[in-house]
């Protein structure tokens, strides 16, 4: 061996020679992703509403504004919460590194909110809808990366094989419009009439029923891609740690929304769109705890 590999083997650092105990992300990481789907999630439908019943919209656009901005930040705040050096967060707006996703998430971020307040500001202040309805669109435009975010960062975990990108990216798009329509429904149903309730509950629907079905083939069909995925999945089956929680999850956030959902359409009760809209929005933050916990329970040595 030469000299200089002898000197180079000597002056090895170790950083890390133990295993991590316990969890690295906890509950503020899921009210990280509930709050951000709420965020993103009433901004896209606002966009649906205004194209689809402009008419019924009328004094909606400042407080789904509003709405969105305080969610927004419940998510900004939470993520700081869990970050491990809070105080030196300004590192990555003036020491960027443009290869990590929590930069670019976080630049994201900044520049969503800061059309936020732009909206809030053309509709509280100059009170100007054809101005606040061209930006909009942009605004819409940024909240997909933004709710696709955390998808990208949690698929940088090359070890957990249950966060990897595609699943993930719908997951974080259906719990969006899942959120947002359950928001807009709970909240602002009054203002808007029954057919526009009809058609936010077919998109609260729609999105739980892809969502389960994501869900259902990892559950069922999940041991087949990866030895990794099997292991992590039998926390949530037979007598896992997490099975109780895994299927009031499901239950209360997809199947019993779709049951009340369709039987709300029968016969025409908005108090019924409601209470799905309740458990749709309740449940969210079960399944998202449930998926974020169990892939971190699995030993890597």
């Amino acid at each position: 061996m030469a000299a200089h590999e002898i000197l180079a083997a000597t002056n090895a650092v170790v950083t890390l020679d133990v295993a991590i105990p316990g969890t690295v992300w906890p509950w503020l990481v899921t009210m990280n992703m509930w709050a951000k789907s709420i965020g993103t999630g009433v901004i896209f439908m606002l966009f649906f509403l205004i194209k689809k019943y402009p008419d019924k919209v009328g004094g909606l656009r400042f407080p789904t504004t509003v709405v969105s901005i305080i969610f927004i930040h419940i998510f900004l705040l939470f993520t700081l919460a869990d970050l491990h050096q809070p105080f030196r967060m300004w590192h990555i707006f003036f020491y960027p590194h443009l290869t990590s996703a929590i930069t670019i998430g976080a630049w994201m971020a900044t520049v969503f909110v800061g059309l936020l307040f732009l909206l809030a500001f053309l509709s509280f202040i100059k009170k100007d809808d054809a101005a606040f309805d061209k930006v909009l669109p942009w605004v819409v435009a940024l909240a997909v990366p933004v709710t696709l975010y955390t998808a990208a960062l949690m698929s940088q975990c090359t070890a957990r094989e249950l966060w990897q990108m595609p699943t993930e990216s719908a997951q974080m798009i259906l719990a969006a419009l899942l959120s947002g329509s359950a928001f807009m429904i709970l909240v602002f149903g009054s203002k808007l009439g029954w057919e526009a309730n009809r058609n936010l509950g077919t998109i609260l629907g729609l999105s739980a029923f892809m969502s389960f079905v994501l869900y259902m083939s990892e559950y069922v069909f999940g041991p087949m891609k990866a030895e990794e995925v099997a292991a992590i999945l039998e926390y949530v089956k037979g007598d896992g740690p997490y099975t109780v929680m895994f299927w009031i999850g499901q239950w209360v956030t997809y199947l019993l929304p779709m049951l009340l959902i369709l039987l709300s359409r029968s016969s025409k009760s908005e108090s019924i769109l409601k209470l799905a809209a309740i458990l749709a929005l309740v449940g969210l933050w079960i399944v998202k705890h449930v998926w974020l916990m169990i892939p971190q329970l699995l030993p890597m040595s």
